[in-house]
C-alpha cells in the first residue's frame, strides 16, 4: 500500500548538505577527466559513475539489501550510463529524472580565478567546471535516490534516474542517451513525465532551440587589389550573398505567434559567426573565403524546411550573381571575356530541431507548483540555446519537461559556480515533484 504524499515528503525530507557537497568535491575532482572535445578530449565518464556508485551501491538489491535497482550500461570503454531505479507499487506508473549528463565542456586553467578541476568552496558558492553543467545535478539527483533508498518510502510510482554519458559533444554516436533509445532501455519512462535536468535558473525551461551550422563558401578569382576591375572579389560577394539570404531568411521565418506563448527572448535568427580565408598580402583580392554561422531555429518551424530554404536562396543567387549589388565602380561577379562566375556553395554540418513542451501535461503542472513551493515564484522560460537530445524524445513519444538548478551565467563559461542554496531549492522541488505525483 502506497503512503500518502505527506508522509512521503516527510521521508524525502531537504537535501543533506554535508553528504552533497561531499560528493559534488569528488566529482569536480573528476572534471579534468571527464571534458568532452574530441579528438583530443575523449571523457572518461565511469569516473564520475564510480562514485555515483559508492553513494548507491549501499542501497542497492544487488550488494546492500535495498531497493535501488542499478544498471550501469556502457557501449565504449570507460563511457558509462547509469539507470537507477526506485521500484513503486505501480511498476507501469513511472516518474523520471534524466539528462544529468557526466561529461563537461574543456576549461583552460590560466583563464580562471581558481582552480577548474578541483572544487573550491566560497559561502554559498561552490566553483569548478561542471558545478552547474551538469555534475551539480549529477550530485544532486545521486542525493535524491539515496534518500529514496535510505527512508524506503512506500510509493506508488516508480522513480528513475537516468545519468547519462556524452551530451556536450555528438561526434561519437552511440555513447548515451541515443543508444539506450536504441536499445529500448527508456521505453518505459513513456509512462509518465519525464524531467530533463539540465537547465539553470531554477525555473521550468519550457522551450528551446534547433540549430543549423552553416558554412557558406565563395569562389571569385584572385588579382592585385590594384587592378580590382580583373578580380572576383569573394569578400564582397559573401557579404552581399549573405544580406540578401538573412533578408529571405527572416521573410520565410518571422516570429512566430507561439513564441510569445512560450516567452521567447528571441525570435528565429540565422547570422554570422566566423569568417576565414587563406592568407595573403593586403594588397591582394583572394580567390575564395568562407564565412561560417547558425540558424538558430524557434521550434514551431521546421530544420529540415530551413535547410530546404536556405539551399534555394543560394540556388537563385548563384544563377542571377550578375544582379547582386557590388560594392565599388568597378567591382563585378562575372568577368565575360574570362567565361568566370563568381560562384557561392552552402554546406550544413549536423542540425537538430528544438522543444516546445507540452503545457497541458501533468508533469508540467507539477513542475510548475513545485517550483512555486519551493523557489517562492513560478517563471518558465524559453531560450533558443540548444539541448540537442530532448527532441527525439519528445518524438519518440516521452513527455518531457525541463528543468535545472545552477546559474545560466556560468553554463559553459570560465569561473562557473553554483549556490549550495538553489541547489538545495531543486531537491525540495524535485520531492515535491515525486510527492504530488502521489495523490
Amino acid at each position: 500500500m502506497a503512503a500518502s504524499s505527506s508522509s512521503v515528503k516527510k521521508s524525502l525530507g531537504e537535501l543533506n548538505k554535508d553528504s552533497f557537497v561531499t560528493l559534488l568535491t569528488k566529482l569536480i575532482g573528476e572534471s579534468k577527466y571527464v571534458q568532452n572535445n574530441p579528438p583530443e578530449l575523449i571523457p572518461e565518464e565511469d569516473r564520475i559513475v564510480k562514485h555515483v556508485l559508492e553513494t548507491l551501491l549501499p542501497y542497492s538489491t544487488t550488494t546492500g539489501g535495498g531497493p535501488l535497482i542499478v544498471n550501469h550500461v556502457t557501449y565504449h570503454p570507460n563511457r558509462g550510463n547509469l539507470i537507477v531505479e526506485y521500484p513503486g507499487a505501480q511498476q507501469d506508473q513511472i516518474l523520471s529524472f534524466v539528462g544529468m549528463h557526466m561529461d563537461v565542456v574543456t576549461a583552460d586553467p590560466s583563464d580562471w580565478d581558481f582552480d577548474p578541476f578541483s572544487m573550491t568552496i566560497d559561502g554559498e558558492k561552490l566553483c569548478g567546471r561542471g558545478t552547474t553543467d551538469c555534475l551539480g545535478h549529477v550530485a544532486l539527483v545521486t542525493e535524491l535516490m539515496k534518500r529514496l533508498g535510505e527512508r524506503k518510502a512506500k510509493l506508488k510510482s516508480t522513480v528513475v534516474a537516468v545519468f547519462i554519458a556524452s551530451e556536450e559533444n555528438s561526434s561519437i554516436p552511440g555513447v548515451g542517451v541515443d543508444a539506450l533509445m536504441k536499445d529500448g532501455l527508456l521505453n518505459k519512462l513513456k509512462n509518465g513525465p519525464l524531467f530533463w535536468i539540465d537547465t539553470a535558473d531554477k525555473q521550468p525551461c519550457i522551450g528551446t532551440g534547433g540549430m543549423i551550422p552553416w558554412k557558406l563558401h565563395t569562389t571569385g578569382k584572385l588579382f592585385h587589389s590594384g587592378l580590382a576591375h580583373k578580380a572576383i572579389n569573394p569578400l564582397e560577394l559573401s557579404m552581399e550573398a549573405l544580406k540578401e539570404i538573412q533578408l529571405r531568411f527572416y521573410k520565410d521565418f518571422p516570429p512566430h505567434p507561439k513564441e510569445q506563448v512560450y516567452g521567447f527572448a528571441t525570435p528565429s535568427t540565422m547570422k554570422p559567426t566566423q569568417w576565414s580565408y587563406p592568407g595573403g598580402g593586403v594588397n591582394q583580392i583572394p580567390k575564395e573565403c568562407t564565412i561560417s554561422g547558425d540558424v538558430r531555429l524557434t521550434p514551431f518551424y521546421n530544420v529540415t524546411d530551413a535547410i530546404k530554404k536556405l539551399q534555394e536562396y543560394v540556388d537563385d543567387l548563384n544563377a542571377n550573381i550578375e544582379k547582386l549589388d557590388t560594392r565599388c565602380p568597378v567591382s563585378k561577379y562575372v568577368l565575360p571575356d574570362e567565361q568566370l562566375r563568381g560562384r557561392i556553395k552552402i554546406s550544413f554540418d549536423e542540425a537538430f530541431s528544438g522543444v516546445a513542451c507540452d503545457l497541458d501535461s501533468r508533469g508540467f503542472h507539477v513542475l510548475c507548483k513545485a517550483t512555486e513551493e519551493a523557489v517562492g515564484h513560478v517563471k518558465p522560460y524559453s531560450i533558443t540555446g540548444s539541448l540537442p537530445l530532448i527532441r527525439e524524445l519528445q518524438d519518440e513519444g516521452f513527455d518531457v519537461q525541463t528543468c535545472g538548478y545552477g546559474l545560466m551565467a556560468t553554463y559553459h563559461a570560465k569561473n562557473e559556480y553554483c549556490l549550495l542554496s538553489d541547489m538545495c531549492q531543486g531537491y525540495q522541488v524535485l520531492a515535491s515533484i515525486i510527492c504530488q505525483l502521489e495523490d
